[in-house]
């Protein structure tokens, strides 16, 4: 007979089974959450991702890269363009050994280890249904080699493409710069949906300022494919947006004429060329250059190697990163800043007598001319180039005063071009000299700076922007090389606007008129400088030669500069606007290690005002003979001149070279 349960323990059967069927009850209801929660996230959560990835099975989206835009001169003349070149790519989803069949692609195209591994980086980082260029710019004999081959490799074709190319070569290739293959660093800057299918960014120069005007936006096309993933029908498409045509301020003509010029010379140096009125840069070149061409499909190690270990640097623009004191060539504007400073007046006169020496020491700083100028006004020291005068006007105003009024003209600062990597020069104040060696200031740093040495340093735009700004009389448009967009082919050029910099205000206009005057009579007066380089021009023009300093010697030494090594020669530099009274052109020139600013770089700015002033005009042929002419009849002097002192038993050499510092 079964044992009858008490009350007791029929309620602890009860309790027991309500709390397993409690359990129970919570573990299914947490059970249909989860799928109906799962089932939520299918189908409204993730929907649209899986219905891609449904589409995915049978469609695919192949993107088309924009036309890249052009870039023009101010005349239209083309600088940078784009030409069909064929392409190697391969879509990783379509190929069964894909190492495999790399290796065999590499040994028929000669593929280094380092290009490789870019390839299989690419290929890995990609979409698998994205066709991914393997090489660019096949030869025929590559193509042809392929072809004879391509039953062998499925998921492998040859394309066509639009590739950059720059028709001038090295001509203006600091301005320009160049694209490359978009890598790692530029994908973290860069919109990736923007550039899709896209292969190639701007790295340098122009190309990199304005790549969001040049890239223009991608396009695709949406097509039905089967299970093999060859194309069956057009689903959808949508068309790329090229890019915009850029027109420059660039003059090429007048950029060759500059290049040109600069390479005869066989020294290394800059022109820049800016019209004053609105800021345009005429010409920018740096010597030497390179060609960008070279940098479009990646450059070879060789070439790269042989550009990077160059002692001259032609990868970097002296014409806005190069550094150099600016010498006697600041001499206008440093009057003009006494004469604003309160320090003296256009009519004060100075005795040079060789040398000055800060009172209370023996110190002498010497002037160029070692038996002095004797009395001499600020007009004519500007034009006979009197560092004496300079020296006392600068000791004179003190280094604070100094700096500040310099600074206006742009000195120790960026201009603002609209090219990248822009160095800014060096406006030196007692403040930066404590911070930057931890020694004070003295009054003979503040004496070197008179004449445009010591601690100074400029590039040789900031001084074509400086001289811009006293040819306009304090007018201060920021220098910039674009000058229109044009959006389509169909559409005008439009405009782009000038900045202006806050002007040069000074209390009295007359201190323009002391600057202009002696710079004018540096080039066409009877004691100027650079008259030689003045004599026989078709206009009226203004300049100021420079001598800049590279190494220091003891004071009452000499030397020989045919004894020196060439990279120890002063630098040669002028800077010049004309017409004198209505400016076109500013100018400044630098010739590294070419010697005196009037026997260089004065002739060669003369070269390029002519040329841009007066083009291939009869008056510019003329004054060429003559000159050529007048060459000759020196010569031929110099020639008599030896055959008189071999005659008298005298021995010929060289002269005696006495440094002269800022002439």
């Amino acid at each position: 007979m079964a044992r009858k349960l008490n009350i007791k323990d029929e309620r602890n059967e009860i309790q027991l089974f309500r709390s397993r069927a409690i359990i129970a009850g919570l573990l299914v209801t947490i059970a249909l959450m989860g799928i109906v929660g799962r089932l939520f996230s299918l189908q409204v959560s993730q929907h649209a991702h899986y219905v891609q990835l449904s589409r995915e099975n049978y469609q695919k989206r192949i993107p088309i890269p924009p036309v890249r835009g052009e870039i023009f001169d101010r005349n239209g003349v083309l600088l940078a363009g784009n030409h069909i070149e064929y392409v190697l790519s391969v879509v990783r989803d379509k190929v069964d050994d894909l190492d495999y069949k790399l290796d065999q692609i590499r040994l028929m195209m000669s593929l280094s280890d380092k290009e490789m591994r870019k390839i299989r980086n690419k290929i890995r980082v990609n979409n698998r249904y994205q066709p991914v260029i393997i090489k660019s710019n096949l030869t025929e004999q590559e193509i042809a080699i392929f072809s004879s081959n391509r039953p062998r490799f499925a998921g492998f074709e040859i394309n066509l493409q639009m590739e950059r190319y720059y028709p001038l070569g090295e001509i203006a290739g600091h301005v320009l710069g160049y694209v490359g293959r978009i890598d790692k660093r530029d994908l973290e800057r860069i919109d990736k949906s923007e550039y899709k299918g896209t292969t190639h960014i701007g790295k340098a120069g122009l190309e990199k300022t304005y790549e969001m005007l040049l890239h223009g936006k991608s396009g695709y096309q949406l097509v039905e494919v089967d299970s093999h993933g060859k194309q069956k029908n057009m689903l959808d498409q949508k068309p790329p947006v090229a890019g915009n045509d850029l027109y420059l301020s660039l003059d090429i003509n007048l950029q060759i004429k500059a290049e040109r010029e600069l390479k005869a010379l066989e020294h290394n140096g800059a022109v820049v060329a800016i019209d004053p009125n609105n800021g345009e840069v005429l010409a920018m070149a740096s010597v030497p250059s390179y060609d960008p061409n070279l940098f479009v499909n990646g450059i070879s190690h060789r070439d790269y190697s042989l550009l990077r270990d160059n002692p001259d640097r032609p990868l970097y623009s002296r014409a806005f990163q190069g550094i150099y004191p600016p010498g006697s060539t600041i001499k206008p504007m440093v009057a003009i800043a006494g004469l604003e400073a309160g320090v003296t007046d256009s009519q004060r006169s100075v005795y040079g007598k060789g040398y000055f020496s800060i009172p209370g020491s023996k110190h002498r700083y010497r002037c160029w001319k070692k038996s002095g100028h004797g009395h001499i006004s600020m007009k004519r020291a500007i034009y006979q180039s009197c560092d004496v005068y300079f020296y006392d006007l600068a000791y004179r105003m003190g280094v604070d005063r100094f700096s500040t009024e310099l600074s206006k003209f742009g000195f120790g600062k960026k201009t603002g071009i609209d090219l990248p990597h822009e160095k800014t020069g060096l406006m030196p104040t007692a403040a930066w000299k404590e911070k930057r060696f931890g020694r004070p200031w003295y009054p003979g740093d503040t004496v070197n700076i008179g004449i445009g040495q010591g601690f100074w340093n400029v590039t040789p735009l900031q001084l074509a922007h400086a001289v811009g700004i006293v040819s306009m009389r304090g007018k201060n448009p920021r220098p910039h090389l674009l000058q229109g967009v044009r959006k389509s082919k169909d559409k005008p050029i439009e405009p782009a606007p000038v900045q202006l910099l806050p002007p040069v205000v000074l209390s009295n206009d007359s201190y323009w008129d002391v600057a202009i005057d002696g710079m004018h009579h540096v080039v066409q007066g009877a004691g100027g400088t650079a008259r030689r380089a003045g004599a026989g021009a078709a206009y009226q023009f203004a300049g100021k030669t420079g001598t800049a300093q590279v190494f220091g010697i003891a004071q009452n030494k000499s030397y020989h500069a045919s004894r020196l090594k060439k990279k120890l020669h002063d630098h040669s530099l002028f800077v010049s606007f004309a017409p004198l009274h209505k400016p076109k052109i500013a100018l400044a020139v630098i010739a590294e290690n070419a010697g005196g600013g009037s026997k260089v770089a004065a002739p060669l700015a003369r070269k390029i005002l002519d040329a841009y002033l007066l083009g291939d005009t009869e008056q510019s042929d003329k004054n060429k003979k003559k000159s050529k002419n007048s060459h000759k009849r020196k010569n031929k002097n110099k020639h008599k001149d030896g055959k008189k002192r071999k005659k008298h038993g005298k021995k010929v050499s060289n002269k005696k070279y006495k440094r002269k510092r800022s002439r």
